[in-house]
């Protein structure tokens, strides 16, 4: 193989559109379709800063079915004549040039004081990696107007005089495929992204035309965060809504320029929602950076100091963390800077140290006065706090026990007692039967067909899942046992323990779980407790169709050649109409008495027996009705019973 020369000619400069086309990444963060996502939010960026600066209060977003996008504002229009001291057109500096616009001078009270764009990198990235953009603009009583295609101008620019005195810009542009790996942005990414912005821009009317799906949404919020607070709570926080405000000047470090800073954080205290968002300069800070240190640092603060002044820890307690504080959070915070430091050009987190400082001082002050001045509020959200943190730290526990009893060897049959595998390691065709007791374990056993059956047997009345908590739950020898062998892990809704949420179908060592109780009140209460484990803990296997019941019979009629099993009331009565025999007829034995060969016959031969598939048709019913017979509702339950009980005596009576 012959070897390249390295040498002073081998290094190269990409120019022109090629600095972006061939290198996305580098400055959208991605070639797929985030980054093409944030190529469109650097043209949105610059309409908003116009609107920002007071000029026009309406921006006009539309999504057009072949994937190409229009952004209109109604501002005073960009400016792309001859620009005398560039001694260049403007609209090259602003369409063909990285790093030029008209936001660098901001900290010197020029144009753009808070701006969201401000890398000078927006629009002309954006036309470089674009599969054509027009753009239209009206300013000095002229329209201007540009074509591009795939980085390249065709045709310079046209400028027509027109008598409209209305100016603004609009930009119709597609991504190209040739540049992003997937240009299709989705109708909720705008949704997402617009509302947003109208939260943090108060008074300036969002409208987006979804042509795709034939849609117009406005979004406009004239009390801005505030208003997205009451929003967010919808009426159910226990405090009032606190919006804190200030406007300060600073520096990062004693070498670095001054600059301004405003700031709104704007909070409540809820426990049907939390949520912590970050803006700055109207950029949404994903990973928070400065604002979200602070907010943190100074809550944490505050609340420690009023839970120690009031007493409330017990002794040798350990101090809260922000977490038990998020649990119960809706905070929004809005910040604007004449300089940001962005930790990249996709702007998700700042890391201004003047910033955080601000804020946190601010609010640690802001906080202290008002928990001094609001006894019952501070009172209130403190108490609520140490119970998330009591909780937390339950749960935790609970997580340290579950690891532990889930946890071990692969080999369940020497951990799991008096469970009973079957020969099968093809999960298509294994059979798990749930059995009521030891006495069934044994006919079970030895009516089965050890190939492809296992047999699991419960012993006794399981806890009812429902009215317990984790910990209680992941005590109880019988549901971890059944839990191991089931295989698949489990399903943990708690919001402290969602670490632990092991479930995967895929480790599910059965085709089907099958809950075989005898037919009688006792046997219903036992497979319906054994229904409400799996519908707490493992609900997905009731959604995939893998739980089923097996039909047991209440009656067997016996002649003298043949024996018929009934399943029901109606059952026995239609075979005693046919038999013109002599008979005799019995209630069916418990499980535990039948012999194997009529086990097999009438409950686990796949040809012969009836299983009920389990499938909740209707979740939210199936929830509710789960929730009030097992639930803590002790009076919807009565209710129940004494308007709907009279249809369940004839169960009374089989006992």
């Amino acid at each position: 193989m012959k070897q390249k020369t390295y040498d002073n000619q081998s290094i190269s400069a990409l120019k022109g559109a090629e600095r972006v086309r061939l290198r996305p990444g580098v400055i959208f963060g991605s070639d797929g379709i985030e980054g093409c996502q944030h190529s469109v939010f650097e043209i949105l960026a610059n309409a908003i800063d116009e609107a920002k600066e007071g000029y026009g209060s309406q921006i006009d977003i539309t999504l057009h079915p072949d994937h190409s996008i229009t952004i209109e504002d109604y501002g005073r229009g960009i400016p792309l004549d001859y620009n005398v001291s560039e001694d260049r057109y403007n609209w090259e500096l602003v369409f063909c040039e990285l790093y030029a616009g008209g936001k660098y001078n901001n900290n010197d009270g020029d144009n753009y004081e808070f701006s969201l764009g401000l890398n000078g990198l927006g629009s002309c990235a954006t036309q470089y990696s674009s599969e054509f953009m027009n753009v239209k603009v009206k300013r000095d009583g002229y329209c201007y107007e540009l074509r591009f295609e795939k980085g390249e101008n065709i045709g310079g620019l046209r400028k027509n005089k027109i008598e409209d005195k209305h100016t603004g810009t609009l930009i119709h542009w597609k991504p190209d495929q040739e540049v992003f790996t997937e240009v299709n942005i989705q109708p909720a990414y705008f949704h997402d992204v617009i509302k947003r912005q109208a939260v943090v821009n108060k008074g300036i009317k969002f409208i987006f035309r979804d042509k795709v799906n034939q849609e117009e949404t406005v979004y406009l919020y004239e009390n801005g965060v505030y208003g997205y607070v009451e929003e967010l709570a919808s009426g159910k926080n226990f405090t009032n809504i606190i919006s804190v405000e200030q406007t300060t000047k600073g520096q990062d470090s004693p070498d670095r320029p001054e600059y301004k800073l405003k700031f709104q954080v704007v909070f409540c205290f809820s426990n049907d929602n939390n949520i912590l968002e970050y803006y700055h300069n109207s950029s949404y800070l994903e990973y928070g950076g400065a604002p979200d240190k602070a907010v943190k640092n100074a809550l944490v603060y505050a609340v420690d100091q009023y839970l120690k002044n009031e007493n409330i820890y017990n002794k040798d307690e350990k101090k809260i963390t922000f977490v038990d504080i998020q649990d119960s959070l809706i905070l929004v915070s809005n910040s604007f800077s004449t300089i940001t430091s962005y930790e990249n050009q996709t702007k998700k987190a700042i890391t201004n140290k003047f910033i955080q400082e601000a804020i946190q001082d601010y609010l640690k002050e802001y906080l202290f006065i008002y928990f001094t001045e609001n006894k019952d509020e501070a009172d209130k959200i403190a108490k609520q706090i140490i119970v998330n943190k009591r909780s937390r730290e339950k749960a935790e526990r609970t997580r340290i026990n579950i690891k532990k009893q889930l946890s071990g060897s692969i080999d369940i049959t020497n951990r799991v007692k008096k469970f009973v595998d079957c020969r099968s390691k093809d999960v298509k065709v294994r059979e798990l039967y749930i059995v009521e007791g030891d006495s069934a374990l044994g006919s079970c056993k030895l009516g089965r067909n050890a190939e492809f059956q296992g047999i699991m047997p419960v012993r006794g009345k399981i806890l009812n899942c429902l009215k317990s908590d984790y910990n209680k739950i992941f005590k109880n020898d019988i549901i971890v046992d059944l839990l191991k062998v089931l295989g698949c892990g489990v399903e943990i809704t708690s919001k402290h323990n969602k670490d632990l949420h092991t479930f995967n179908i895929d480790n599910l060592r059965w085709q089907k779980i099958i809950i075989c109780t005898d037919a009688d009140v006792d046997g219903y209460q036992i497979r319906t407790l054994i229904l409400t484990m799996l519908y707490t803990l493992v609900p997905t296997l009731i959604k995939a169709g893998k739980v089923f019941i097996a039909e047991t019979p209440l009656y067997e009629i016996t002649t003298k050649d043949e024996t018929y099993f009934a399943y029901s009331e109606y059952e026995k009565t239609t075979l005693l109409s046919k038999v013109k025999t002599k008979y005799t007829l019995q209630r069916s034995k418990g499980l535990g008495e039948n012999d194997p060969k009529m086990m097999w016959k009438t409950t686990m031969n796949p040809e012969s027996r009836r299983l009920i598939e389990v499938l909740p048709e209707d979740y939210e019913t199936t929830k509710g009705m789960f929730d009030m017979l097992l639930g803590d509702n002790l009076n919807a339950r009565k209710q129940f019973i004494a308007e709907e009980g009279h249809r369940y005596l004839d169960l009374a009576d089989m006992s």
